[in-house]
């Protein structure tokens, strides 16, 4: 049984990059599709900060858009996303969870095999606002060293707030760190809603108000993955251009957390090779295992933003 799965996972990854590679080749040759009409390097050295909170940097031209997408990898959507992105031959900036990328390191590494840039959105989607500083620190270092653990590679240091809850003690850590801050100017809501085409709509709406905008979605959400493919294609057909960001320089991660994070994907392989059915795990860990300052383990948007949440991200976005 163990060899069977072994080539079934071998399959699909040989399947994925042939997929890939395949999109790869259609968007040399295919007319009328979105694309990218501009890639933007990011310096991030003192940790710039963009999007509607800020303003301290206005990124783009009128009629210009960024594509990101947090709290991901979720197989069921993320490929669909990923799908109908490769279908217009353009490309986005995944802000992932690191508890999520590493239950689906496969996933993560998707995102950057189909071209995509791979940065972080802490390690389990706390409202670093409740935290104190040491707790809040260790969200974020262990969420970049999870998502660069599941890639097998540097991510880019991009960083965006769960609830777009900042504050100033965890500015000033990203800024320390060199790492950029991204907020956002359109959002989709999907969380809200079941109903692609209300996705589709508040999108489009909104970019009629502002001309352009750091667009937020979430590749956890069946919501966008079945409006993204009309919406795409009207953001064509209404002249809009795609702007893909990437990092001057690459993140740079903290060892201790590094660790920590190893573990942990260790744990999640152990167990998946052992229990088939862990592979069918929505998290991992889903409760439990939580981001702690090092020295504590050697000793033993407006109104969403204002608050902690109630419940649990995760159960509140798989509601539907």
């Amino acid at each position: 049984m163990r060899v069977i799965r072994t080539l079934g996972l071998a399959c699909w990854a040989l399947a994925a990059m042939v997929a890939a590679a395949g999109a790869e080749q259609a968007c040399v040759s295919g007319p009328g599709v979105l694309g990218v009409s501009r890639v933007l390097e990011i310096d991030t050295s003192g940790g710039p900060r963009f999007g509607f909170q800020y303003k301290e940097t206005d990124l783009l031209a009128p009629g210009e858009v960024v594509l990101t997408f947090d709290d991901g990898p979720l197989p069921a959507h993320t490929r669909a996303v990923l799908d109908a992105l490769d279908a217009q031959c353009t490309k986005a900036t995944f802000f992932s969870v690191g508890r999520m990328a590493v239950a689906y390191p496969e996933m993560v590494q998707e995102y950057a095999r189909r071209g995509h840039t791979v940065g972080t959105h802490t390690w389990s989607h706390q409202n670093l606002r409740a935290l104190s500083p040491a707790k809040a620190r260790a969200e974020i270092e262990l969420g970049f060293s999870a998502v660069q653990q599941a890639l097998g590679k540097p991510v880019a240091p991009f960083f965006r707030f769960p609830y777009l809850a900042d504050s100033a003690a965890t500015t000033a850590i990203l800024k320390g760190r060199n790492v950029a801050i991204f907020s956002i100017d359109v959002d989709s809501k999907d969380f809200a809603t079941r109903d692609p085409g209300s996705v589709h709509r508040r999108v489009m709406a909104t970019l009629a108000r502002t001309g352009r905008g750091i667009i937020l979605f979430h590749d956890i959400q069946p919501s966008t993955a079945r409006a993204l493919p009309g919406l795409l294609a009207e953001l064509k057909a209404k002249g809009y251009r795609v702007v893909h960001l990437q990092p001057k320089a690459e993140a740079v991660t903290v060892s201790e957390f590094d660790l920590q994070a190893r573990q942990e994907l260790d744990r999640r392989r152990a167990a998946a090779s052992g229990q088939p059915l862990a592979r069918r795990a929505l998290t991992w860990p889903s409760a439990g295992t939580s981001a702690q300052p090092a020295a504590a383990k050697s000793e033993g948007y407006k109104a969403r933003r204002a608050r902690p949440p109630k419940s649990d991200w995760l159960t509140d976005a798989l509601r539907w």
